[in-house]
């Protein structure tokens, strides 16, 4: 009897036995790689990865305004730290950090995100604390700070670039995506790289060599920063081109802001680039376009003579010059040299509304340039186009007609070359992560005003320097043509009495051109005139140029 039942309960026991082998059997050998693959999908996973963004870097130089860093991260997960005293006061000290700042966090349970050196990783990863860990990650850096900001926009949280070259060139500058291996962190808060080495398998996007000058872009950008110390200007920008082939050697706007911190900007109005961003009406310094186009209609010449009375009345308030003042008799030249609003109006009533209007849609005030740069605006100027006698009028010298700088600085350069529309443009070659380089020519629009046109008014602007308004922007030994501008601003019911638009538009050599610049400052005080304000930063910058080209006197 006793035998029997030891006898069932081996039975029982080798049946048992049985069974737990032929389950390790069937668990680890028949479905063994099936169960490891599961664990290891949930282990193991692939991240989408991004390769190594491109750099932005000045004219034939390898001085950057954009790269590319690996940023140490770390986290901490206090929830998984057994001994939190302890742990506290040795990152508190790692860190740098205040005791009493991390206690608080750990109370909260919250996920510590820190940037930290390389030094202060490998302490971290030699003490291998659970609940602590470690990343590295591809981070944005702009050398120049605010200098080149609205130049090269700047990359957001996500890898996105954004505004500026960052952002027009987006698709270009990012490398090239791919999947890699990355082991799940405990409870899966994040994905740690298992080998750091394969991140050169992922592309790097291509280096892109801009059009700017790094000397003249420092130099515009200190001008700016003198005009708001002397003039208290609410803003203001400094745009310097090649007017033959449309490149941008500088473009300084000012106010602006640090791309490596733009979260922390609070005025997002600095953000926008007032040179392709922000529509003005420019004044006096747009009469040489109305004048471009009489003149390649052979409507005038540089010697037709208007007589004036002081005002023009052609229904509504009557049109004066500034500060009301009658000049009598005066060619066309003397037009431009004074800057006489009755005369612009005489040269545009000799156009006619539709023929202006086609010169103006020619000129490009009606289309984007489209520069290179992400967020150009520009206007239709539907309202001009449905206007009056009166509203045409005062268009001819640059009221009631809403541009860009850009546009102005395109149009003009097609007067300093012979007639051509030239396309403005940053971005002068790309070479990709395999070497190719690929580089980018001017392109011609359209011819606007014939080459006899332009060396006409290539002339009277020459004068404009040498007698007239312009005089503060001439160089003893060197011809520049160029114009002034001082433009009310318009508001509510009509333009401000106090505010003004002060600008300057020159290009030079006149008769051989290698440069052509506008200065624009908003809403300068204490200063009546572009003529003395705009005008002489254009001669400091115009200097300045000629100094670091050895530009030789053509006279």
């Amino acid at each position: 009897m006793k035998n029997w039942r030891i006898n069932i309960l081996l039975f029982l026991f080798f049946v048992v036995s049985s069974l737990i082998v032929f389950r390790l059997y069937y668990l680890q050998i028949k479905k063994g790689e099936y169960y490891q693959a599961l664990a290891l999908g949930q282990h193991i996973l692939f991240e989408e990865v991004k390769g190594e963004r491109g750099g932005i870097f000045f004219k034939k130089e390898k001085s950057s305004l954009a790269q590319t860093k690996t940023k140490n991260l770390i986290y901490v997960f206090p929830s998984k730290i057994q001994d939190k005293e302890e742990i506290i006061d040795f990152l508190a000290d790692v860190l740098g950090e205040d005791k009493d700042d991390l206690t608080t966090s750990f109370q909260k349970e919250e996920i510590l995100k820190r940037e930290v050196s390389d030094e202060i990783l490998e302490k971290l990863k030699n003490e291998n604390i659970e609940g602590v860990y470690q990343d590295q990650i591809f981070a944005r850096f702009y050398p120049q700070n605010n200098l080149t900001s609205h130049l090269t926009g700047f990359v957001n949280e996500e890898g996105e670039g954004q505004y500026g070259i960052e952002g027009y060139y987006n698709e270009v500058l990012k490398g090239k995506e791919g999947l890699k291996e990355t082991e799940r962190s405990p409870f899966g808060f994040l994905a740690l790289f298992l080998d750091s080495k394969d991140k050169e398998e992922f592309k790097k996007g291509a280096d892109i060599f801009l059009t700017i000058d790094h000397n003249i872009q420092y130099f515009s950008d200190k001008l700016l920063k003198e005009a708001k110390e002397e003039w208290d200007i609410d803003s203001g920008q400094i745009i310097v081109g090649d007017p033959l082939s449309g490149k941008i050697l500088a473009l300084a706007t000012f106010p602006n802001f640090d791309p490596n911190q733009y979260y922390l900007e609070e005025n997002f109005d600095n953000f926008v680039n007032s040179a392709l961003q922000k529509l003005f009406e420019p004044g006096s310094v747009f009469k040489p376009i109305v004048m471009a186009a009489a003149l390649n209609e052979d409507l005038i010449t540089p010697e037709t003579k208007h007589e004036d009375r002081g005002y023009v009345d052609l229904g509504g308030p009557p049109i004066y010059n500034f500060n009301k003042r009658v000049w009598r008799e005066q060619t066309m030249t003397d037009v431009l040299e004074e800057s006489i609003n009755t005369g612009a109006v005489f040269v545009e009533q000799k156009l006619g509304k539709e023929l202006f209007l086609r010169y103006l849609e020619r000129f490009g005030f009606f289309e984007k340039t489209d520069i290179d740069l992400q967020g150009e605006v520009f206007s239709s100027n539907e309202t001009l186009k449905d206007g009056y006698a009166r509203d045409i009028a005062v268009a001819s010298f640059g009221q009631g007609i809403a541009i860009t700088p850009i546009q102005l600085v395109r149009a003009f350069s097609a007067i300093a070359n012979g007639g051509k529309l030239m396309k403005p443009y940053l971005v002068e070659k790309m070479v990709q992560s395999d070497g190719k380089e690929v580089e980018l020519s001017p392109q011609t629009q359209r011819e606007v005003i014939s080459q006899k046109a332009a060396a006409k008014l290539t002339s009277m602007l020459v004068s404009v320097v040498e007698k007239g308004s312009g005089r503060r922007a001439k160089i003893e030994g060197y011809f520049i043509a160029g114009k002034t501008g001082t433009a009310q601003v318009p508001q509510k019911g009509g333009y401000s009495e106090e505010e003004t638009i002060q600008s300057f538009m020159g290009y030079f050599p006149a008769f051989n051109p290698k440069v052509i610049i506008f200065v624009k400052l908003d809403n300068p005080k204490y200063v009546e005139t572009a003529e003395y304000s705009a005008t002489i930063l254009f001669n400091k910058l115009a200097k300045r140029i000629i100094d670091l080209w050895q530009i030789p006197p053509n006279y």
